[in-house]
This record gives structure tokens, C-alpha cells and sequence, in this order.
């Protein structure tokens, strides 16, 4: 989505203001660039394509670390070790490469990378379509118990509003780039105002109750 590519300095926007704590993105000097993208990462959505095949996971781990000057080796290893074990996989994983693990594993890799540096908001980019349904069920399950104790804010993109229900607390709805409707994921569910979410809503596989669509 554009939007999270713009709060990650990745596009540039024609018109427009965006802020994050307080601070207007579009001013920023080089010094406070490199501190908001440390501050604000990415789980990417294809778990097979955003980790770079040449490099051992430990490699991958650590790069953030260095980029952000986060330590010495002996720290950042430590923080490594650590973070590798809270996303569910093993210290000797370590030392394997990305192809010699699963998809979903790989983006538990791909979760670790965002959060060794510590952010404050990270921006999940439909981070389960690409895995089987009961895959994306652990991950899902992994991202809430990581919130919870690392007291991160997540920015949450999907077009699965069974995924959506799960995962927020505000909704914002978009169509072609411009905000339809947004508000509390429970009053979005039960009292959509939109067309557009409603029609969202009915294309819930399972969904026997259908809203009405002018």
C-alpha cells in the first residue's frame, strides 16, 4: 500500500501532510530520517522474496543492528539469540540460509528482523496471504503475543476482514486511495456505514448475514 511506503521514506506524495509523533515526515533533516525508519518497520507480505537468499539468518538479524549502530558484536549477538528464540525458532536456525525454511518460518524471520531494532510501530503488509490457512493462524497468534509484550502499535494491512476482525482495534477502510469509513472494529463490523464495506463485509466466505448495498 502507498501509505505505508510513504511513513517508511520509500515514496514521496504530491500533496498532503503526514506526521508521525508530532513530527511532519516531509521535513525531516538526514539525522532524524534514519532514527524514524528505525522507529517504524515492515513485515513484508512474501516471505519467499524479502530475505536475502545470500545471507545466513544470523546475518539478516544482525544487519539492522549495524545500520542503526545498535551495540557492539557481542551485544547485538546477544540480541540476535534472543530475538530468534522469541519468534519461535532455534539458535542453531542461526546459521541456516532462507531457503532451508518454510514459509511461515521464514516470516517469523522476516518478524524478527523488524522488531531486533526495537520500534515503535511496525506495518504489517498482508504478512499471512501468501501461507496455508493454518499457518496463518500461528503468525497471527505470534503478532498478538509480541504486541502484548513489547508494547508495539501495529499499522495492519489486509484485504481479509476475517484476518482484520482479529488483529484490530480501529478500522480505517480505503478504496482507490481515499478513506470510505473508519472508526472501532466493532461498530465497522456491525454497523457498516460505506458501500464499500459492506460490501467487503458480505464477501466473507461463511458470512450468512448480508448488508444491504444502495
Amino acid at each position: 500500500m502507498n501509505l505505508a511506503r510513504c511513513l517508511l521514506q520509500l515514496l514521496s506524495f504530491d500533496q498532503g501532510e503526514l506526521f508521525f509523533k508530532g513530527k511532519n515526515l516531509t521535513s525531516l533533516d538526514d539525522k532524524d530520517k534514519k532514527h524514524l525508519k528505525r522507529q517504524i518497520q515492515m513485515v513484508f507480505q512474501d516471505p519467499y522474496a524479502s530475505l536475502n537468499p545470500r545471507m545466513k539468518i544470523e546475518e539478516i538479524l544482525e544487519e539492522g543492528l549495524v545500520i542503526h549502530d545498535l551495540g557492539n558484536k557481542k551485544v547485538r549477538q546477544t540480541k540476535v539469540r534472543s530475538m530468534i528464540k522469541k519468534v519461535g525458532l532455534t539458535v542453531p536456525d542461526l546459521q541456516k540460509y532462507p531457503h532451508q525454511f518454510s514459509g511461515g518460518q521464514r516470516q517469523r524471520i522476516g518478524i524478527a528482523r523488524a522488531l531486533i531494532v526495537q520500534p515503535e510501530l511496525v506495518i504489517c503488509d498482508e504478512p499471512v496471504s501468501a501461507l496455508d490457512v493454518s499457518i496463518q493462524a500461528q503468525i497471527l497468534l505470534l503478532l498478538k503475543d509480541l504486541q502484548k509484550e513489547l508494547g508495539l502499535s501495529y499499522l495492519f494491512i489486509s484485504h481479509d476482514l476475517r484476518v482484520v476482525r482479529h488483529m484490530a482495534d480501529r478500522i480505517v477502510v480505503m478504496h482507490q486511495g481515499k478513506i470510505v469509513e473508519q472508526g472501532l472494529t466493532k461498530s465497522i463490523y456491525e454497523k457498516p456505514k460505506a458501500n464499500y464495506t459492506r460490501e467487503l463485509l458480505n464477501a466473507i466466505p461463511g458470512n450468512h448475514f448480508k448488508f444491504k448495498v444502495s
